[in-house]
């Protein structure tokens, strides 16, 4: 992987992990329920599921070559249409009415197992995440290397970014407690998440038709 496609991953994979989704929504529950303890590991729980994915994604991915390089290209084409789609939906959906504008912290009833069992399962089973991954690894692999290596390699750096991320948002959620969080807030990031993840996906689609 080039230079600058290690910047793309690193840029559309950043972009994944902080736009608002079930995993977020997750973690925020979770600590409102249990506290920051049961949000790191409810962290730590999504973020392993991620390796499950990129597991899932290798296996895939190589059942595609074994077919055909033209089939590889046309899955990796499919990826950067895959993304200009995320993004569109992240744009729609500002759409919605904001409805309240506090989200409290409440409650410290933590058992580790339930936290880190519900992050599990969250994340394999989201069906948007198995997706992403299948659609998304391919534009950053390379086919003539070790297929499960590479994934797995990417996975970790996305576990890397997906746990700061996460557990920054617990920490503050605990650090605000009481001052709640605004949904605004969401809507700019969201919006911004949109427009960038619209523009990478157009650059690697104008990408494979290039090549």
């Amino acid at each position: 992987m080039t230079d600058p496609q290690f910047i793309a991953f690193l840029v559309a994979i950043t972009l994944l992990t902080i736009s608002p989704g079930v995993d977020t929504l997750l973690v925020l529950r979770n600590t409102n329920r249990g506290g920051w303890k049961d949000g790191v590991v409810s962290s730590f729980g999504i973020c392993s599921g991620l390796f499950v994915h990129a597991t899932v994604s290798a296996v895939g991915i190589s059942v595609i070559l074994l077919q055909s390089s033209w089939a590889f290209g046309v899955l990796k084409l499919a990826g950067a249409i895959y993304l200009i789609w995320l993004g569109i939906q992240s744009l729609t959906s500002l759409r919605k009415p904001i409805i309240g504008d506090v989200v409290s912290v409440a409650g410290h009833n933590f058992n580790w197992s339930r936290s880190i069992r519900e992050g599990l399962l969250s994340n394999v089973l989201n069906p948007k995440t198995v997706i992403f991954y299948m659609a998304f690894l391919p534009q950053f692999i390379n086919p003539e290397f070790d297929l499960l290596a590479q994934s797995l390699g990417l996975a970790g750096i996305h576990f890397v970014i997906s746990m700061m991320w996460l557990c920054a948002l617990t920490l503050m959620l605990c650090k605000l407690k009481g001052c709640g969080i605004g949904r605004r807030v969401e809507k700019t990031l969201q919006g911004a998440t949109g427009a960038v993840m619209i523009t990478l996906g157009l650059s690697l689609a104008f990408e494979q038709r290039g090549e």
